[in-house]
């Protein structure tokens, strides 16, 4: 219960957010067009193709198209919002998502932590993602390991990796050939810019974004891979 009331909380103290700018990245299929909606929020397009990842209302969609696939990667509300899915949802849109999404958004094609499969033409991998120790009360965590997912998508030849809520843990740290990186950052949920940034030194994305990272010092993220020069941190504003 205390997970649900936090949770309630994160949602009542958001305002009405507004998406960010697009970036654009060439791959060896075209550009993959990158938009930041909101906090654990974005939307990917490649190939004339539309993935919103963890779509929540409180970001604002308004001239955003609707999606051929949709990711969820858990079970809490600023990532689970029926709702919001319904609205981007069109014929022939399909959704990823573990199985603890898929007792609530009940057409989703399930995929468990290290499973592969592709959906919509697009390549999809589960990764782990949990708490290590970070939780509501002495016993619990806010993520227990194998309820979410991460995952990990080949888009024109390029890896990209979206973390879903996670501490640095060994499934993240012995990841390879990452190409873009979406990296939570925000406390008590996941982690501190800290622990993000001890990550990401050691899978070594190209690209990486901070993301889902209210109430973060970006500078102390940013700061620890001055040192990693061939690691591009984007920092947009997601809030």
């Amino acid at each position: 219960m205390k997970t649900i009331a936090l949770t309630l909380a994160l949602v009542a103290s958001s305002t009405n957010l507004l998406p960010g700018p697009s970036d654009s990245i060439q791959t060896a299929e075209g550009v993959l067009k990158i938009t930041p909606v909101t906090h654990g929020s974005l939307m990917l397009e490649f190939k004339g193709k539309v993935i919103h990842i963890d779509p929540w209302g409180r970001g604002d969609y308004t001239g955003l198209p609707q999606a051929d696939l949709i990711l969820i990667t858990d079970i809490h509300g600023d990532h689970l919002d029926p709702a919001q899915v319904q609205k981007l949802k069109r014929s022939g849109t399909q959704i990823v998502a573990p199985q603890a999404v898929a007792r609530t958004v009940t057409e989703a094609v399930v995929l468990h932590n290290g499973q592969k499969k592709v959906v919509a033409g697009l390549e999809i991998e589960a990764v782990p993602m949990y708490n290590h120790k970070r939780g509501p009360s002495p016993g619990k965590l806010y993520h227990d390991r194998g309820r979410g997912n991460g995952y990990l998508l080949t888009l024109g030849g390029k890896r990209v990796y979206i973390s879903g809520d996670t501490a640095c843990i060994s499934e993240m740290k012995a990841l390879t050939a990452i190409d873009i990186a979406f990296v939570t950052m925000n406390l008590p949920y996941t982690m501190p810019p800290e622990e993000a940034a001890e990550c990401v030194k050691a899978f070594k994305p190209r690209i990486v974004y901070p993301y889902h990272y209210r109430g973060s010092d970006l500078d102390v993220f940013t700061r620890a891979l001055e040192s990693h020069p061939d690691i591009e941190v984007r920092i947009r504003d997601w809030y």
